[in-house]
């Protein structure tokens, strides 16, 4: 299966609002626990490490980039 970069998104920035929630309060060492545990949680669902592996080159050239 490979990566869907595609909004699909219902409400982005609902999301993007419990996130921010999320992260509330959180010393930067728990926050990124918190990224952590996430990434994981949303790796395991999608259960294809071709595609998470992707993400990761996607995310990492758009880090690069900004």
């Amino acid at each position: 299966m490979p990566l869907d970069l595609a909004p699909r998104l219902a409400d982005p920035d609902r999301l993007f609002a419990a996130l921010v929630v999320a992260h509330d309060g959180l010393d930067p060492a728990a926050s990124r626990r918190l990224d952590a545990a996430l990434v994981l949680l949303l790796a395991n669902h999608i259960g294809d490490d071709g595609v998470v592996l992707h993400a990761i080159e996607v995310a990492q050239s758009a880090e690069a980039g900004s």
